[in-house]
């Protein structure tokens, strides 16, 4: 972690929470934002700390009307228990997420599964983080959502229409092998935030993963003008799943998604999909040798590891090693161009600048 400055989660936390208060938020909705963003720095996920979220805010929240601060989420009527369907009214996308979880893991205790949809919201950043709390608690959790821009071009087409469009996976596997697994991607080659992030850094993409404005490969962060799915037809299709889920539950048409809209009949915001499942609801209660469901669990998993495949690594295992060398460092860890922005933030705020320990 040498190219790594630590700065204490506290004044991480202080500084961010200050931000979203500046911009209207109210007190939960900052300290949510705040939490998501530390988490995601926690575990290493560098696209979609603070930096990214306060971005996205600039661009496209509450200083153009794309998200409300202080929105009241309304909760549709439903003839399924297990179901539950919302209007956010655009509010901050962590707030609703973290609300969405906790009230999807209270109907899986009651009903085995159990799924949230919710429309008219905002981008919540890094979906991983909510479905590896819920993993943590004992829970298989999924998420998706629609990205707040059309960014990413359809396999064999040369316009961007689909979001990069995430999917997480969370599980609790902690104790067969001590982490949650969680299958977390954008179904583009990078993140957006990636290219923010190479950007900042003065650093280049790997190819085929994005175009410029003329439709040709570059791996010149300041040239892209689009992104490739991963993959080929296999993340197009991982990526057109989100826009069907969009469809269904409310989300408009993609390319409009994000952007000022003429048509006052189409609708500008993201979508969010949530699922969670309870594990006794997965049991079929005739595991060999007699082992429990987490023992059999452990059993698979060391036999996928097992083979000569001592190598490979399980979903989750990167994060989990950046999580321990964030606990054990005291902090978050970020750049020195990170923390530059990050102070541009606090001047702005009339805040003492960060000072990042090596």
């Amino acid at each position: 972690m040498s190219e790594f400055l630590t700065i204490a989660r506290d004044v991480h936390d202080e500084l961010v929470i200050s931000a979203y208060r500046s911009r209207g938020y109210s007190e939960e909705e900052a300290m949510l934002g705040t939490k998501l963003a530390a988490e995601a720095a926690r575990h290493g996920i560098r696209t979609h700390h603070a930096l990214k979220a306060l971005h996205l805010d600039d661009l496209f929240g509450s200083r153009v009307g794309g998200c409300v601060p202080g929105a009241e989420i309304e909760v549709l009527t439903s003839r399924f228990p297990a179901s539950e369907t919302w209007n956010a009214n655009m509010k901050l996308g962590q707030a609703v997420a973290y609300r969405a979880m906790d009230r999807a893991i209270e109907l899986a205790d009651q009903y085995g599964i159990a799924q949230i949809a919710v429309d008219n919201t905002f981008h919540y950043l890094w979906g991983g983080g909510y479905v590896m709390a819920a993993a943590e608690r004992g829970y298989f959790a999924y998420t998706n959502c629609t990205s707040t821009l059309a960014e990413v071009v359809p396999f064999g087409g040369k316009f961007p229409t689909l979001g990069t469009n995430p999917h997480s996976w969370g599980i609790p596997s902690q104790e067969a092998n001590g982490f949650p697994i969680v299958v977390d991607w954008a179904t583009s080659v990078v993140a957006m935030g990636r290219v923010q992030a190479l950007k900042r850094e003065g650093r280049q993409l790997p190819s085929g993963a994005a175009v410029d404005c003329n439709g040709q490969p570059t791996t010149d962060p300041n040239q892209v003008a689009a992104l490739l799915p991963f993959g080929g037809h296999k993340g197009y299709g991982m990526s057109l799943l989100n826009e069907i889920f969009g469809g269904l539950i409310g989300g408009s048409l993609p390319t409009v998604r994000g952007r000022g809209i003429s048509d006052p009949g189409e609708k500008a915001t993201t979508v969010f999909y949530f699922q969670v499942i309870h594990p006794e609801a997965l049991s079929g209660r005739n595991f060999a040798h007699g082992r429990s469901q987490i023992e059999n669990l452990k059993a698979v998993l060391d036999d996928i590891l097992g083979h000569g495949n001592g190598t490979a690594m399980l979903p989750g295992q990167v994060e989990a090693n950046a999580r321990k060398a964030s606990d054990e460092a005291g902090g978050l860890f970020f750049t020195a161009a990170e923390i530059s922005e990050f102070n541009q933030l606090a001047e702005g705020l009339g805040m003492a600048m960060l000072v990042g320990k090596v």
